[in-house]
């Protein structure tokens, strides 16, 4: 484990580089949403915090501490004087009643906030105003100095505070997809921040500094490899190099986690299968598991795709799902572990509805999953698709723990360049209703365990975080990183609340800049949804990279991985047939009862459900393949309105990230006019109805079907 002293030096060290950095640096996005600018003159709770009172140290109290001197310094523009107490009005005092005994003395009820919760009050010590940042933890103090920061830096009033949070999910995860070689599965910003040649020997000040960003945002937990998983991961050699990591990520709270390729008994072990029933496999899974424990006291457990996408499994043995995950259980059990097991799973059978095999494989599995093994579910059944209904198991597995897994990096919502804020993506899911106990069993209330009462509870987020200067691509991509975390606490939050969040302190909290930037965010998603997938359209992304319009693409050795399979356009209509495929009947009522109808289905999701003929007569008045031209039209105006919106805060950010973001807007404009383009060129060649005047695609489809990966269409 790190010791005190060299945690110190880190931050010490992290804290010259700060001081040292100049203004082009600071404007980067390297700080994200932990800038710290200086506050307005008017702002009531300027130079409200005089002194910064602790009590005895450790890792984690000394990072909140250097966590509150860099924030109030560089908001105040004096650092608070350091105190072992309360000797004038101001003081900010922060610990637990172990570690601090001003905090000890007021009695304060923290039972309710568990291991993690924190406590911000304004108290009087010894008569003297004072705040206090109390939780039972270590930890739950660094959560607390960050929410006071962030309560600074939007300008939030500090007198009177009494503010009590604990986080609703137990699991808060970021999974990283992230190969040996540097390259990042799936993401958009550069390579892999882990650099694996350097270490042990050498961990870069990037690892600190993106342990206190998902800190402040109470993010405990990282998977810091690819889900198609190299069993290398699993040698001495990389162990040792994990554990230096998790040294690094320790004093913040989060621990390390490995995702694990099946087979790697035989590929490492020399065993001759992987049959999870095998006592030889238990024991060599046995032995790994005791010996990255030895390495890293605090390891979080497994994360394990299998039997999906051609990754090995326990079906290759004709072995279930809950066999493979209960061996695992089983052995990271005596070291409190878990296994997250992905239910990212689909049927070789192409004459089987793909949205409705990961139901099919784990529900006749409730209920005989050990008690450490939680279901990891994607918000939707198919593929982190712009918008989907949400994945049936939500609401048909009682017995088992299950934590959604969100896609944060956006693979098929425009990658790096096309602003989409996923909060409301994430707030659609999170709050849809599965009925599972009728009214208010929520996808919240089941990933948060609050519904079934089950034992592990958790979020996890496929993360697009690399080694660009901004981290993620774009700095308003920062804000799915910021929304993913905030959500993960409290999956009840707003996606709104969240959004105004993150623009006041990665910008400003002049209101005439944030008002009309949180508006453009809230509007993002849906105009990609627009532009791409409309009315439940899905998966008609170009094959592999997933960039860009491909509705004609019937590359791949499966009908599964090809568009025409998902869309189904014909002379007759558009849109897959659900309730024939047995999909619907997966929900519970009134659900499937309000899904088996074109009419009572919601039209945002009418062709994700039905087969629907181009002449059915929507809700506007507009038939279907009208309807359908006026969706594309308005994505792509509703881009080209964020341009120019963006335009007129020309004055209010500055220039560099104010041309990132300008010159984004432009890539998306171009992109979104041929997704519209190249897709109602395909479509139309099915409907046979006409373009309204100044709406048929500017050139033939061929033009758009033959254009390469990177080209775009010609003004």
């Amino acid at each position: 484990m790190m010791g005190r002293t060299a945690f110190a030096c880190i931050l010490a060290m992290a804290l010259g580089l700060c001081a040292l950095a100049g203004p082009a640096r600071a404007e980067s996005g390297y700080d994200l949403w932990l800038r710290y600018q200086p506050v307005q003159d008017d702002y009531a709770g300027a130079n409200h915090v005089s002194a910064l009172v602790t009590g005895y140290r450790s890792p984690t109290l000394d990072a909140a501490a250097w966590e509150l001197r860099r924030g109030l310094t560089g908001m105040f523009g004096e650092p608070p004087a350091q105190s072992s107490a309360v000797t004038a009005d101001g003081a900010l005092v922060i610990g637990t009643p172990k570690s601090a005994p001003a905090i000890a003395a007021l009695n304060l009820s923290l039972q309710a906030l568990g291991d993690e919760g924190y406590l911000i009050r304004s108290v009087s010590i010894g008569g003297h105003k004072a705040t206090v940042i109390a939780a039972n933890s270590d930890i739950g103090v660094l959560y607390g100095a960050f929410a006071f920061l962030r309560l600074v830096q939007t300008r939030t009033a500090l007198a009177g505070l009494d503010i009590a949070s604990a986080p609703k999910t137990r699991l808060r995860v970021l999974d990283h997809w992230d190969n040996l070689n540097g390259t990042v599965e799936r993401g958009y910003a550069g390579a892999s921040i882990w650099d694996w040649p350097a270490l042990p020997e050498h961990v870069s000040r990037r690892i600190t500094d993106y342990a206190r960003a998902n800190a402040s945002i109470g993010i405990n937990g990282a998977v810091v490899n690819n889900v198609n998983a190299d069993a290398a991961f699993l040698t001495a050699e990389y162990i040792e190099k994990e554990a230096r990591l998790a040294d690094v990520l320790r004093p913040f709270g989060i621990r390390l986690y490995l995702s694990v390729r099946w087979s790697a008994p035989m590929e490492l072990g020399g065993l001759k299968s992987a049959d999870p029933l095998d006592p030889k496999v238990k024991a060599w899974w046995q032995a790994k598991t005791d010996e990255i424990y030895r390495a890293i006291p605090d390891f979080g457990g497994f994360l394990v795709k299998a039997n999906s996408e051609g990754q090995p499994g326990p079906q290759d043995y004709h072995r279930s799902h809950a066999d493979g995950a209960n061996m695992i259980a089983d052995v990271l059990a005596p070291h409190h572990g878990v296994v997250m097991w992905r239910a990212f799973v689909y049927a070789n059978d192409p004459k089987i509805d793909r949205a409705t095999t990961a139901y099919n494989e784990f529900v006749p599995l409730d209920g005989k999953f050990r008690d450490n093994v939680v279901l990891q579910v994607k918000n939707g059944p198919l593929d982190f698709q712009p918008r989907e209904p949400f994945s049936p198991l939500f609401g048909a597995m009682a017995h088992t723990s299950l934590m959604m897994e969100f896609q944060i990096t956006k693979e098929y919502l425009g990658q790096q360049t096309h602003l989409a804020y996923l909060g409301t993506l994430y707030e659609e899911a999170l709050k849809s209703d599965t009925y599972e106990h009728g009214p208010g069993s929520t996808v919240a209330r089941v990933i948060d365990g609050s519904l079934d009462h089950h034992p592990i509870s958790g979020i996890a987020g496929v993360a697009n975080i690399g080694n660009d200067a901004d981290w993620c691509g774009s700095i308003f991509n920062q804000a799915n990183w910021y929304v993913f975390g905030r959500m993960a606490w409290d999956p009840e939050i707003s996606a709104r609340t969240v959004a105004d969040e993150w623009v006041r302190q990665t910008f400003t909290n002049d209101p005439a800049f944030v008002a009309p930037v949180v508006d453009m965010m809230m509007k993002s998603r849906a105009a990609v949804v627009d532009y791409m997938t409309p009315l439940g359209l899905a998966l008609i992304m170009a094959h592999g990279h997933h960039m860009g319009p491909g509705p004609w693409d019937t590359i791949g050795p499966r009908e599964d991985w090809k568009a025409p399979y998902y869309h189904r356009a014909d002379a007759n209509g558009i849109g897959f047939d659900r309730v024939a495929s047995g999909y619907v009947a997966q929900y519970h009522s009134p659900l499937k009862e309000e899904f088996a109808g074109t009419a009572t289905t919601p039209e945002d999701l009418l062709l994700w459900f039905h087969h629907v003929s181009w002449d059915h007569r929507m809700t506007s008045g507009r038939t279907l393949w009208q309807e359908l031209i006026a969706r594309y039209s308005h994505g792509v105006d509703a881009v080209a309105e964020m341009q120019a919106n963006w335009t007129k805060l020309a004055d209010d950010v500055d220039p560099e990230r104010y041309a990132q973001v300008r010159d984004f807007l432009a890539i998306q404009h171009r992109e979104a006019i041929w997704w519209r383009d190249a897709c109602l060129a395909y479509f139309g060649q099915f409907s046979k109805r006409p373009f309204p005047d100044g709406y048929k695609p500017k050139y033939p489809l061929s033009y758009y079907e033959k254009m390469p990966f990177g080209a775009s269409p010609k003004p």
